[in-house]
């Protein structure tokens, strides 16, 4: 599977809880939108990926990678220690000048 830097290191960082690079792949003024709730910016987005790593220890495997100009759509199988798992999501990004500027995760 052909990923973009950004995806593939976001992924790296996802499966060995590195918080503080995940968040270094988006944009300062980035948005993420998960289980209802927004995160935005940097720090935001270190806060919310800490705390759901110290509490789901989740891991990616990519399944399936989609784009269309800036849009795309990774599709990836997500395990860890929470209820339901393993579970299929949808990880929809904007990305531009080789940074996350928007990340939707659906299921």
């Amino acid at each position: 599977m052909n990923l973009p830097k950004v995806v593939a290191h976001l992924i790296k960082a996802q499966n060995e809880f590195d918080a503080v690079t995940y968040a270094n792949l988006f944009s300062e003024t980035a948005v993420v939108l998960d289980e209802g709730k927004t995160h935005k910016g940097r720090i935001e987005i270190e806060q919310w990926i800490d705390h759901s790593n110290k509490n789901y220890q989740s891991v990616m495997k990519p399944m399936e990678y989609t784009e269309s100009g800036t849009t795309s759509i990774l599709i990836a199988e997500c395990s860890g220690t929470f209820p339901g798992s393993p579970i299929t999501l949808k990880f929809h990004f904007d990305i531009a000048d080789g940074q996350i500027q928007h990340l939707k995760v659906t299921d």
